[in-house]
């Protein structure tokens, strides 16, 4: 918002007072079982951001017993968002009942009693009136009654998986799929399937969910074309799509569009482009946002429901505004205020409020209207008996406030927001408002205070992490918006919260925040939190285990750059530079794109140079003194693109001085020596590329580098061309126990997961397949995956991530990777000294890489740093 003028909000917030909590959202975002009751709808158009009518579930144990009118008004409240009254309504409906002696509708009616409860975050309520359900129902003859049975089951998996249990939740959903298969019940087995592949992801196990959704959409390629079918595909679609599979989610969209077209269902039609729409929104691609747009447009134009056309047209605004068309994005205003006019409350229409507030925020001199739509919001909410919606837009409210500078009355919100998130069991709004309340204590000088509300909030995303990265990122949730900042104000606050002399135990938990946020990154980065960190003693890592190593955490902050320090037998230390982090990033993109082209070394000298001040200089004295002689980084944004080996003091490279490993943080990696043993490694490579890749250049010196690495005394076994497939790799790595496994291939290393890949004769190998594909059946990690031809993505300036991810998801103690590529004939020289280091000398594998940069830099035709400072060692340096 750019204008600073106080609301006329006096009388807003009086409205508000009698309300309960607030929150600014920074997205929209759903908890993990409105995902689930979304996935698992097969009678009604699929919002992506809305929570659906009554799910499927529901309303077929409704229909499956014959609906009295106390049931039905439970539904049709249900289906209105009216949670709190549709719980009286049931829990009514539920005492005639048990009175009247009918077991089977009340074991309906606690099922669906339960799923109300649920969307109120009443767990313990909830859980009882599954549980009451499930034990009527055990006492019935269940083979009369196996929808009900079914049904119930259902709902006992959403509520297990919205509190954590994943493992219960799948094994329940496997038994509901069994009971819809006595059933015969297509549909419903669908439904299970898609459920089993949202809790198997939960719990890590990437492949496995998406083999399972693969089942899916094979069974749903065997039926007739039909409205059931329809709505099946953009389910699976839209799971798909949270699965981080873009490409299988848009032909499942597709499909189902096309079914819906020749059906002529147009709320099926208008569902289908609206999912099509947020899966073509999923890229930084201009042309692929217009598409986007165009579908949204599609939407609004064809859709008969008010509520799927409001979503639509938000939607466009949002991507209007990101790419800063305000002219045209303040057009549609009147129109999107009309409309939700319109809407009848719920919590949809809550929602629909807030997004529209959010994006009304960015005009200026909207703060008035922006106020009244919340107003309005909360008013709704609380009509509904709704305290998570309460909630969320009492934060947004507390925002605006915020923004304005009138820090009382957004901190007065923001606690009563908290409040009502808390006890809703709301963890996704409940971290955004300890953040909120972190910002406000900090802008009024009560660091005590905010240090805590920080503190608070990242504990809540450690809660969180694997019910957060599980949701589809919409127009209103971005990692770099919406979680990285609160890791990064959280270690400015600390660093600033020091007195004139450093605070060890401050640094030290500045440190571990800045671990946590690699560790966000990470899970970000493969939509999944499967990646568990363990707490490493630093002072034992260094002062015990390796005392000739010193490791450094960078890390950039918007006005200046912080280094945290551990040198062997000495307490942290930090210093800092003052440097806007633009400033920062537009020296780290020069430098990169410098450092490719073997002509520009003055160029690169230079400004590597001023890196190193930033990095280095104020403790060189200090390294030298104490024996270092190997530097370990734990890089942070845009630093990870660079090669701390090209760094420049004046005199010399880094790499003349020191050998050089990375860390994507010792929680992930407890650093341990490489086991003295003979080396067995599997080497796979290309020396032409698949015929459908034709933008990558032939690797002909691919066979030097083989022979290199077998006349270093390394028992290998090769794949090379048409034998290096997929299967191949995954079979040889589960006969043979390999401590190394080496590809001499293309590959991309992207921020982006879905493009993050190792060419084999087959195709591209994904990165999110690594573990399985690189690790035996046994788990043996290996030693060391060498990545020989690989290169980050042009133009994406956070691509390294996709090499701390491919790193961590091999599961390889160590990786040495390019950064670009590489003339192939210099990389077999490098790969041949490499591995004769490695095998003829007792070093760590860090001393093995610089003894083999040191020989490229030496050797005339390959000084530059073009050639030899590419080469990165990630994780265990020993």
């Amino acid at each position: 918002m750019t204008q600073t003028t106080r609301l006329s909000g006096t009388n807003f917030l009086k409205i508000l007072r009698s309300k309960v909590k607030g929150k600014t959202f920074d997205f929209l975002r759903l908890p993990l079982y409105f995902l689930i009751a979304l996935l698992c709808i097969l009678s009604s158009p699929v919002l992506a951001k809305v929570p659906d009518a009554l799910n499927s579930s529901s309303q077929q144990v409704i229909n499956s017993v014959t609906s009295t009118s106390a049931l039905q008004q439970g539904k049709v409240l249900f289906d209105a968002d009216n949670f709190a009254q549709a719980v009286n309504v049931l829990q009514q409906a539920a005492q005639e009942y048990k009175q009247q002696g009918d077991k089977l509708r009340l074991a309906a009616t606690l099922s669906n009693l339960s799923l109300a409860y649920q969307q109120l975050g009443a767990w313990a309520e909830a859980q009882q009136a599954i549980t009451d359900s499930l034990n009527l129902l055990k006492e019935q003859d269940k083979n009369q009654n196996l929808q009900v049975f079914a049904q119930s089951l259902d709902i006992q998996g959403r509520l297990q998986l919205a509190m954590g249990k994943a493992e219960a939740a799948l094994a329940t959903w496997e038994q509901t799929e069994e009971v819809y298969k006595q059933a015969k019940n297509q549909s419903g087995i669908i439904r299970s399937q898609i459920n089993q592949a949202q809790a198997w992801r939960t719990q890590g196990f990437y492949r496995r969910a998406v083999e399972t959704l693969k089942k899916v959409n094979k069974t749903l390629q065997s039926q007739p074309d039909s409205l059931e079918k329809t709505v099946g595909l953009r389910s699976l679609g839209d799971a798909l799509q949270v699965a981080g599979e873009l490409e299988m989610s848009r032909q499942a969209l597709e499909q189902s569009l096309t079914i819906a077209q020749r059906l002529q269902s147009n709320a099926d039609i208008g569902a289908s482009l609206f999912s099509l729409g947020n899966n073509t929104r999923n890229t930084d691609k201009q042309e692929q946002k217009q598409q986007a747009i165009a579908y949204y447009q599609q939407t609004e134009k064809v859709s008969p429901s008010p509520l799927t056309k409001i979503q639509a047209k938000l939607n466009y605004l949002s991507l209007l505004i990101e790419d800063k068309q305000l002219a045209q994005a303040e057009t549609l205003l009147p129109s999107i205020q009309s409309q939700l006019e319109q809407l009848p409350p719920s919590r949809a229409a809550v929602y629909a409020r807030i997004n529209f507030a959010q994006s009304l925020s960015k005009f200026s001199n909207r703060n008035s209207d922006t106020a009244r739509l919340l107003a309005k919001a909360i008013e709704q909410s609380r009509s509904l008996g709704d305290k998570r919606a309460e909630a969320y837009a009492l934060k947004s409210l507390g925002g605006l406030y915020e923004e304005t500078k009138q820090w009382s009355e957004a901190q007065n919100l923001s606690q009563q927001g908290l409040f009502l998130a808390q006890t809703s069991n709301a963890p996704d709004i409940t971290y955004t408002l300890e953040w909120q309340l972190g910002r406000l204590l900090w802008a009024q000088k009560d660091i005590k205070g905010a240090i805590a509300a920080y503190d608070a909030a990242v504990e809540t995303l450690q809660y969180l992490r694997s019910d957060l990265v599980a949701v589809n990122q919409d127009v209103q949730f971005n990692f770099r918006d919406s979680v990285e900042p609160v890791y990064r104000e959280s270690v400015e606050l600390l660093l600033q919260s020091q007195g004139t002399q450093p605070d060890i135990k401050i640094l030290e938990k500045a440190r571990q925040r800045i671990e946590a946020l690699q560790l966000a990154e990470l899970d970000n980065f493969f939509r999944e939190a499967c990646l568990q960190g363990q707490k490493v003693p630093l002072d034992q890592v260094v002062d015990q285990d390796n005392p000739n190593a010193a490791i450094l955490y960078p890390i950039i902050l918007p006005n200046e750059l912080q280094v945290i320090v551990k040198i062997p037998k000495q307490p942290l230390r930090h210093y800092k530079t003052k440097i806007r982090q633009a400033e920062v990033e537009k020296i780290l993109a020069e430098l990169r794109k410098n450092l490719v082209n073997p002509t520009a070394t003055k160029t690169v000298e230079k400004q590597s140079q001023q890196v190193y001040n930033w990095l280095l200089q104020p403790i060189e004295s200090e390294l030298q003194a104490s024996g270092v002689n190997t530097l370990v980084f734990v890089l942070d944004g845009a630093l990870r693109n660079l090669p701390m080996a090209a760094l420049y003091d004046g005199k010399q490279y880094l790499v003349e001085k020191y050998a050089i490993a990375l860390s994507v943080g010792l929680q992930l990696l407890d650093p341990k020596p490489l086991v003295q043993q003979q080396l067995k490694a599997l080497t796979a490579g290309l020396t032409q590329p698949p015929a459908n890749y034709p933008n990558y250049a032939p690797l002909p010196a691919i066979k030097s580098e083989f022979n290199g690495i077998t006349e270093a005394g390394i028992s290998t076994t090769s794949l090379l061309d048409g034998q290096f497939t997929s299967k191949k790799l995954e079979s040889q790595i589960n006969t043979v126990s390999f401590n190394i496994v080496h590809l001499a291939t293309h590959g991309q290393f992207s921020s982006l997961a879905e493009n993050t890949y190792i060419l084999a004769a087959d195709g591209p190998i994904k990165v999110k397949y690594f573990d399985s594909f690189l690790r035996s059946q046994d788990k043996t990690r290996v030693e060391l995956l060498v990545l020989s031809a690989c290169q980050t993505a042009a133009g994406d300036n956070r691509a390294a991530l996709g090499l701390a991810g491919a790193s961590v998801r091999a599961g390889a103690r160590s990786t040495l990777a390019s950064l670009w590529q590489i003339d192939d004939e210099s990389t077999a020289l490098f790969v041949s000294a490499f591995y004769q280091e490695l095998q003829s000398s007792k070093i760590t594998k860090a001393e093995a890489v610089h003894r083999a940069q040191l020989q490229l830099l030496k050797h005339p035709n390959y000084k530059a740093p073009s050639f030899w400072a590419a080469y990165v060692l990630i994780g265990n340096w020993l």
